[in-house]
């Protein structure tokens, strides 16, 4: 992979897209500057009319309207208000997606979007509906609950494409587990486009993605180890992977390239957590571990200052294959969207990582 990725990225040189100083993109098509590309601007209570969901706005200078559609479900924790989910879908909207909302998107029983029950509905009637994209309206606690009950072959058979992150991955790793089949990690609806101004590195890529545009992301990583090398990627919130450990819906992957990250939590725990996948002999099997960003969490007197740095120190001395750092992806308002399941191409080069996505 060494010598296409060079030529990659130096042909990246005026081609690459720089919406935040430390992660650049290489699309399909892109033959000028991507700052000067299109740009996008940047549903509902718990009845949405149908006229609403199923509204297609694209702004006047939305050049590249997208025909696929985005059906919404609340698998996990209410949204944080039904005004969030309708602004995301509208958010949506004005990217060139139609998008309909499941008419239980913005239940609420307890900490849950509606009963166990009521959420599996949603998914089954996901599979059913013809829009293409099924995307999550949130993460926060619940996927676990429904991962005895869910058909995963029906979920594979559907061939939608599901994206979603943080308590997602539950899903995300279970079908991967069980079917083998390629998901998506992601901005959520409500939580990552239920905002005025979406962030537009995030819009743009995973628009980039579901169009099957995105070749090649770079992306700052100062203190990586050195690789270069190819396997399948998988991965997502580290709390949610260590969960499913011991389970049928823990992937046995073998060769991978497995990437986390993780919100609140401090980073003894998060070294807890990549200890047990290297006592399970997870991370051993792996070609190479991928850090995203750990956000949230506070530092208290009892650390006497071991913080993170020390954490991936530790961790790249003991597990014995290479780490490498700096992924944009995680609770934050920059997030890649990812393939989870499907073979990439990863290297490491002055201060770099390129992550390429599709290769030709």
């Amino acid at each position: 992979m060494r010598k296409q990725q060079q030529a990659s990225s130096d042909k990246m040189a005026n081609t690459r897209a720089q919406a935040s100083p430390d992660v650049h993109r290489k699309s399909r098509g892109d033959t000028h500057d991507p700052g000067h590309d299109h740009k996008h601007e940047g549903d509902a209570g718990q009845r949405v009319e149908q006229a609403e969901q199923d509204e297609h706005i694209c702004s006047p200078d939305c050049e590249h309207a997208m025909p696929e559609g985005i059906y919404v479900i609340s698998g996990s924790s209410p949204v944080p208000s039904a005004d969030r989910l309708k602004l995301g879908a509208k958010n949506l909207r004005k990217l060139g997606f139609k998008v309909k909302v499941d008419r239980s998107a913005a239940l609420q029983t307890g900490r849950f979007a509606g009963t166990d029950a009521q959420r599996l509905q949603a998914i089954e009637r996901s599979l059913e509906q013809p829009y293409p994209i099924v995307m999550a309206s949130r993460g926060g606690y619940g996927m676990s609950r429904l991962l005895g009950q869910i058909n995963w072959n029906a979920v594979a058979d559907s061939g939608k494409r599901f994206v979603g992150h943080s308590d997602f991955t539950a899903f995300n790793l279970a079908l991967l587990a069980r079917t083998g089949a390629v998901s998506y990690t992601g901005p959520n609806v409500s939580t990552d486009f239920g905002e005025d101004s979406p962030n537009e590195l995030t819009r743009d890529m995973f628009v980039e993605v579901m169009r099957n545009e995105l070749e090649i992301l770079s992306f700052e990583s100062p203190d990586s180890d050195a690789f270069d090398g190819r396997g399948v990627l998988w991965g997502g919130n580290l709390a949610m992977l260590v969960s499913l450990l011991g389970t049928p819906f823990f992937p046995k992957i073998r060769g991978g390239i497995l990437f986390v990250e993780d919100v609140n939590e401090h980073p003894y725990r998060v070294e807890r957590m990549l200890l047990q996948l290297a006592h399970a002999g997870v991370l051993a099997r792996q070609k190479a571990l991928v850090l995203g960003h750990f956000t949230e969490y506070k530092q208290v007197a009892h650390d006497h200052g071991y913080g993170l740095p020390d954490v991936i120190a530790y961790i790249r001395k003991t597990v014995g294959i290479p780490v490498v750092t700096g992924l944009p992806y995680g609770h934050t308002p920059v997030k890649v969207t990812l393939p989870i399941g499907m073979r990439v191409g990863l290297a490491t080069e002055d201060g770099m990582g390129y992550l390429v996505l599709q290769e030709h």
